[in-house]
């Protein structure tokens, strides 16, 4: 009897000093075109699921062990849905994700039917906290910030009066290019041609012939950096010195593809500050690095995504999603990108909007707006 009163005890010690486990889902495009993206943005939440564990958290007081679940999907809305579901199933604590808006947008969907908190670190069409969906959050501006900038620098910086506009008909894509043409038109500026292509187009010859022969200022494209890179360097080849503007492009690959000599002169915009400028940029920078090489381009972001549902679930004192979700608007704290804190909706209450251009190869910041 006295054994079996003992083990029953140590049994009841054993559980209460366990930690109890919190997993944290990341989903993102870990194949495909933009791998490098979904990949990167990864890095930055296994930096902050490790700092947290260094940190020793505690939440109604027992020590909390953060792990994470990433999934691909490969920026295709189907499979978004699919791995979503995945997460779900698997009882995620809240997710990180996704990266491209054409999957966090039907991916939000289910997240919202289950309950779960979800951060996107670079969705950007402003759809995706507009549905309604009080899961729904995201630690970057939207396109609409970021469309605006870009037709305010075309109308009011060049003094642009004819544009061309080419869009992939993608979430972000389309979404962008839309913002843009609305703003340039407002502002006085001749959109005259819009082109469309797919996510999947190598070839943009025959409408970069056609708009050549409409003979714009200035071209714009809504798309991710792969495709502006080949874009770019087709321009050159149809002898085509009119400057691109693209968004969220600012990234080596696109240099590289282009060529540099292609390349230069190319302006990006891009919600959020460079690096270089950002409170905690430099510190990130040198811890990020050592570990993972240099940052692309979103993983500050995805860590700053990951310490939101962190803070939240603090504050609430409950790693329960329906305990802690309320908390999501109630937090606010100074994150790696700028302060976080997120208004009714789930976006954040301030916003940065950054302009590149390539220069002797390399893409610099050269001014940042802060919108509220």
């Amino acid at each position: 009897m006295p054994v079996l009163l003992l083990t029953c005890l140590a049994g009841t010690l054993t559980s209460a000093n366990a930690d109890q486990n919190v997993t944290i889902g990341y989903v993102g495009p870990l194949t495909g075109q933009i791998a490098q993206t979904g990949k990167d943005a990864e890095n930055g939440v296994k930096l902050a699921i490790d700092e947290a564990n260094a940190a020793g958290i505690t939440i109604k007081g027992q020590p909390t062990h953060f792990a994470l679940l990433s999934e691909d999907d490969a920026g295709e809305p189907k499979t978004a849905v699919t791995v979503a579901q995945k997460l779900v199933d698997a009882n995620v604590n809240g997710v990180v994700g996704h990266i491209t808006s054409g999957a966090t947008i039907p991916a939000s969907k289910i997240y919202a039917a289950a309950g779960i908190p979800e951060v996107s670190p670079s969705a950007t069409n402003p759809e995706f906290t507009r549905q309604g969906f009080a899961t729904a959050f995201r630690v970057i501006g939207d396109d609409s910030y970021v469309g605006v900038v870009v037709a305010r620098y075309l109308a009011d910086e060049k003094h642009y009066k004819r544009v061309a506009v080419i869009d992939d008909r993608t979430a972000y894509g389309q979404g962008l290019a839309d913002i843009v043409v609305k703003s340039l038109k407002a502002a006085g500026v001749d959109v005259v041609d819009r082109e469309f292509v797919s996510d999947k187009t190598i070839d943009f010859r025959g409408i970069l012939t056609a708009i050549k022969s409409k003979d714009p200022q200035a071209v714009v494209f809504g798309g991710v950096d792969t495709q502006a890179g080949s874009l770019r360097k087709q321009m050159t080849g149809l002898g085509m010195t009119t400057p691109l503007i693209g968004a969220a492009i600012e990234t080596e690959q696109f240099v590289t593809l282009a060529g540099a000599a292609a390349a230069e002169g190319t302006v990006s915009a891009e919600s959020g500050q460079p690096l270089a400028k950002m409170a905690n940029g430099k510190t990130f920078d040198e811890k990020f690095r050592k570990r993972f090489g240099p940052v692309l381009i979103y993983a500050p972001y995805a860590y700053d995504a990951a310490w939101a549902l962190i803070n939240a679930m603090k504050l609430a004192n409950s790693t329960v999603p329906a305990d802690y979700l309320p908390f999501m608007k109630k937090i606010s704290f100074d994150g790696v990108t700028g302060p976080i804190a997120f208004d009714s909706k789930g976006d954040l209450r301030a916003v940065a909007v950054s302009l590149y251009r390539v220069q002797d190869g390399k893409f610099q910041s050269f001014s940042t707006l802060t919108v509220k």
